[in-house]
């Protein structure tokens, strides 16, 4: 026999970021608990709004499965003495059980037979078992910090106000969190505010909606908001910013969403879009309206958790709290204009930037060297990309970027504008943080892409340099994410940069003896590393990136066309066999006990084999004609034309055996396989893949 069961905890408003993780997890934990008790169930619902977290489970058992249990005694030679009488350890064992000797059944294994007791324990009752499982599924959820409430001992991230423990048409009794379980949930705050009996486990969704003024799903509810906005937008012939997290953090603050338009005075509008968007969108929860023309428009979409009387009230006094802020974010763009960008340069210096890498000044003056360095190779005008760099950290000491820290570099770009700046230096300062995230948009200007490779670059290295390395899920300075924003620049441009003179320009920028001394090697480990996440999520098999990265070679560009050869490489009929040779090739190498430089050319009178003189002549026409495919960075093309060396390879392993008894004949042979092993150094070290 099955049942529904309900799970709901009624809480005071949940911190809205983790809302939906902590149903999602809450749900996961009851459902494995019931597995793992033997309880058997259907599928489940996950149900959160700001003040509860619930769970729907469908038919879910009434009592927990039978089980066999199995207890091993001692093995029959030690359990019958040599008349066959029953020995102290088997009674004592059967004593346990409750059984008598004979009862015990036998198990045969492979070390020899052992006497058993197997029984049948019938299942509890699912209704006696749900309150501890909600108890342990609540304890398991990732809340960072618990609070306590009233006088009880009970710990969750906000107080618990009521439990709704229903089965079927059954209320479950028990105590959750210290507060009894009851068969009653609560609707809208000020719609529904008093209790409302749930007759049966299954309407509960239905019993909140309908009278309830609760949309419990988050999923319907934030489906709701999306179309309350896009219905809004339509009806003002306007289109509404919906940013995703945004449209999320709003779902989880209101159970009953109502969209409505709002206004602002025009003349904020003189303050840049993006200082008004982070107002509405941060301090707010407001939905940024634009006219026809792509433009920020005086109005904004907002939700309200209340279908009001008097709607008109409600615009109202939304408008009303936008307007000071709004007030301040002017107020501050006008002060911060008063004097040049550059003047504030001098405040940088008693900014500490890390106790032991300076102030940011120091910083700025160090990111100005490698960014003239870096210009200087990619031929961009260096005083341009130095005046970049020193202007870059100025905004941070402005009024509005106190205010508004996510802005730092943006309104830099705008106060270098206002103060005259080349427009370069402009759009590279705004551009300097580019890509913020995955998927983000590289900087669009090739000064701003000086300034961003050189601003990551001085940071891996200061902060590797002095012993800061990020170590587990600890990552303080956002050294991944720098990182993969240095190979996407590399990569995606492109830019042909050896990573290992970049680094070198880094680290001498800094006082002598500040860093560790292999600060620059730690860091090229460190990003090789994050080479292969960078390629995994692109679908490039690992032994492809590693290969090609155990051949060498740091001009990251480079290693992205040879990590692309590989894998077409890897499609070609002769790919399998000549990997398999060059593992074979590397192994005998490793085992020699001479040195074989590449370079050096085996003696043709010393082949026996026409094998060996077949496969040396192949090499040597190959490596005048892949010369060319490398001075062009044809990778694909050499790998092509390699593949030819198949049926040469197998026939000389065939044929030829490699470490025979005399020496010279046995160091000639080697020294071919070294040249050919060569040829494919120069992309991928093929040994290696799998």
């Amino acid at each position: 026999m099955t049942k529904d069961l309900l799970i709901e905890i009624g809480t005071e408003e949940l911190p809205p970021a983790s809302l939906r993780d902590l149903a999602v997890a809450f749900a996961r934990g009851v459902e494995e608990r019931l597995t793992a008790q033997g309880i058997g169930h259907s599928s489940y619902s996950v149900f959160c709004t700001p003040r509860r977290l619930a769970i729907l489970v469908a038919e879910v058992q009434v009592r927990q499965a039978e089980r066999v249990i199995s207890r091993r005694g001692p093995s029959v030679a030690a359990a019958f003495d040599p008349e066959g009488r029953p020995t102290k350890a088997v009674t004592g064992f059967a004593r346990s059980c409750g059984v008598a000797v004979e009862n015990l059944g036998r198990e045969e294994s492979e070390k020899g037979v052992w006497l058993v007791f197997r029984t049948v324990e019938s299942g509890d009752l699912t209704i006696r078992l749900i309150p501890q499982i909600v108890e342990l599924a609540l304890a398991d959820l990732p809340i960072a910090r618990r609070m306590r409430w009233g006088t009880g001992d009970a710990e969750f991230v906000r107080p618990v106000h009521w439990i709704c423990l229903v089965f079927g048409d059954e209320t479950i009794p028990g105590r959750v969190l210290g507060v009894n379980a009851g068969r009653d949930t609560f609707g809208h705050r000020f719609h529904a505010p008093g209790p409302r009996a749930i007759t049966h486990a299954s309407l509960y969704p239905q019993l909140l909606r309908e009278g309830g003024f609760v949309e419990p799903s988050f999923e319907q509810r934030r489906a709701v908001i999306a179309r309350q906005i896009a219905q809004t937008a339509n009806n003002h012939g306007v289109a509404v910013d919906l940013p995703p997290d945004l449209l999320d953090e709003v779902t989880a603050l209101v159970e009953w969403p109502i969209a409505f338009y709002g206004f602002f005075d025009e003349a904020f509008l003189s303050v840049p879009s993006e200082v008004l968007i982070e107002t509405m969108q941060k301090n707010q929860k407001y939905f940024p309206v634009r006219s026809g023309d792509g433009q920020l428009s005086a109005s904004f979409v907002a939700i309200c958790n209340i279908e009001s009387k008097n709607p008109e009230e409600v615009r109202k006094g939304n408008e009303r709290v936008l307007r000071p802020r709004f007030a301040d974010a002017k107020f501050f763009w006008e002060q911060d204009r008063r004097c040049p960008l550059a003047a504030y340069f001098s405040k940088l210096e008693s900014v500490v930037f890390q106790d032991k890498l300076g102030s940011v000044a120091d910083r700025s003056r160090r990111v100005a060297k490698l960014a003239t360095m870096i210009a200087t190779l990619i031929g961009v005008d260096p005083l341009l990309a130095k005046r970049a760099a020193l202007l870059a950290k100025c905004d941070l000491v402005t009024s509005l970027v106190i205010e508004f820290p996510s802005l730092q570099g943006v309104m830099g770009g705008y106060y270098a504008k206002h103060s005259g700046e080349p427009l370069a230096v402009c759009s590279a300062i705004a551009e300097q943080y580019y890509p913020r995230y995955a998927g983000d948009t590289l900087p669009g200007t090739e000064i701003g892409l000086v300034l961003a490779l050189a601003d990551r670059l001085d940071l891996l290295v200061g902060v590797f340099g002095i012993g800061q390395r990020p170590t587990g899920a600890k990552d303080p300075y956002g050294l991944r994410r720098a990182s993969i924003a240095i190979v996407r620049m590399l990569v995606e441009t492109p830019l042909d940069l050896d990573l290992k003179v970049l680094l070198a320009g880094a680290v001498g920028h800094f006082p002598s003896a500040s860093l560790s001394p292999d600060t620059a090697d730690a860091v090229v480990i460190y990003m090789l590393a994050r080479l292969k996440g960078y390629y995994q999520e692109q679908g490039v098999s690992l032994d492809c990136i590693e290969a090609v990265i155990a051949a060498g070679g740091a001009i990251i560009s480079q290693l992205d066309r040879r990590i692309r050869a590989v894998q077409a490489f890897r499609n070609l009929p002769a790919s399998e066999s000549l990997a398999a040779a060059n593992k074979r090739i590397s192994n005998i190498l490793a085992r020699s006990d001479i040195s074989c430089k590449s370079a050096r050319q085996p003696d043709p009178t010393l082949f026996s084999e026409s094998a060996e003189h077949k496969l040396w002549q192949s090499v040597c026409k190959l490596e005048q004609v892949i010369e060319p495919l490398i001075s062009q960075q044809d990778f694909s093309g050499v790998l092509v034309r390699l593949a030819e060396l198949g049926e040469d390879v197998d026939a000389f392993f065939e044929d030829v055996m490699v470490m025979c008894e005399d020496a010279a004949i046995r160091e000639n042979r080697l020294i071919l396989l070294k040249r050919m092993q060569a040829l494919f150094l120069n992309v991928a070290d093929v040994s290696l893949l799998r």
